[in-house]
């Protein structure tokens, strides 16, 4: 087991829990992807912004994940 800061063991991930996490990653890269790409196609420039904006948010929730899952190992 691992520690985190406080010396508290960091139990690891089981093959379910494993898989759901995999599944999620995937989905948020395949997100920010796809909303990068329909902001290179939007001449709007609100809606431009909203496709960036929403592809960032992808983005920021893939990496939320990542972190989760190296604490894990």
């Amino acid at each position: 087991m691992n520690t985190n800061i406080n010396n508290q063991a960091t139990p690891k991930l089981d093959s379910n829990n494993l898989k759901i996490l995999e599944d999620q990653l995937n989905y948020e890269s395949l997100m920010n992807k796809k909303l990068s790409t329909y902001a290179g196609y939007c001449t709007d420039t609100e809606l431009k912004n909203l496709c960036q904006q929403a592809a960032q948010k992808h983005k920021q929730h893939y990496n939320e994940l990542l972190n989760y899952l190296n604490s894990h190992q």
